[in-house]
């Protein structure tokens, strides 16, 4: 039996208290916004974000090519950049990086990341130059991609970009020299929101996996 399952909160309560706490509340402030719906204490926030680990709930296990392209957001008055891969077939987000700068280095580190978790695969983006260059570094075949390919990869990042500037309008970044994890954070929530929208996933079986428990269907 799952955690969450034992202690009977409702799924929607801790994706919900998850949501807060990647915004930047601290355990205490999510459990005081809870109280309207379920009583938990902060120290059952802090199990729900040490159990939550995303990156094996949404492995995609067949990738056939890596559709992938970056957008400038801009938070408070911090400048960054989000670039975004996608998986053709079923539109999955593969992966999403947060970085200062665009260039080769930083679409070599990008692509890296992607290649450790799902193995070389070709990459698809819309010619800019440091990805053929990336490409080359890492022995991964480039292709422009067409524009239907073009239109699948745009809507997954528009869909990201309109939430985070939507979070920094509600809830502006006032630190000074802020590193910017409130947003990565804000990012890898919004993605596996996506991808289980995109599985049509029951709550019940994203319930079993957040547990660490295999599929219940």
């Amino acid at each position: 039996m799952s955690w969450f399952v034992r202690e009977r909160t409702p799924f929607e309560a801790v994706l919900y208290g998850l949501y807060l706490y990647f915004l930047g509340l601290s355990f205490r402030c999510v459990s005081y916004a809870l109280d309207p719906f379920v009583k938990r204490s902060h120290v059952a926030v802090w199990k729900w974000v040490q159990r939550f680990e995303p990156r094996h709930l949404f492995c995609v296990r067949r990738v056939c090519a890596f559709l992938v392209d970056e957008t400038y957001i801009k938070v408070g008055s911090f400048e960054a950049w989000v670039w975004v891969a996608v998986e053709p077939v079923h539109r999955f987000i593969l992966g999403v990086y947060l970085s200062r700068h665009r260039n080769m280095l930083v679409a070599e580190a990008f692509l890296k990341t992607l290649v450790e978790k799902y193995g070389k695969h070709t990459v698809y983006s819309d010619g800019a130059l440091w990805y053929p260059e990336a490409c080359r570094s890492l022995g991964l075949e480039h292709k422009i991609h067409s524009q239907y390919e073009k239109n699948i990869v745009e809507r997954a990042i528009q869909y990201l970009k309109d939430r985070v500037e939507g979070f920094d309008d509600y809830y502006p970044c006032l630190r000074k020299g802020c590193d910017l994890k409130h947003v990565s954070r804000w990012l890898h929530l919004y993605t596996y929101l996506h991808n289980t929208r995109r599985r049509h996933i029951k709550f019940t079986e994203l319930l079993s996996l957040l547990g660490g428990e295999q599929s219940l269907s």
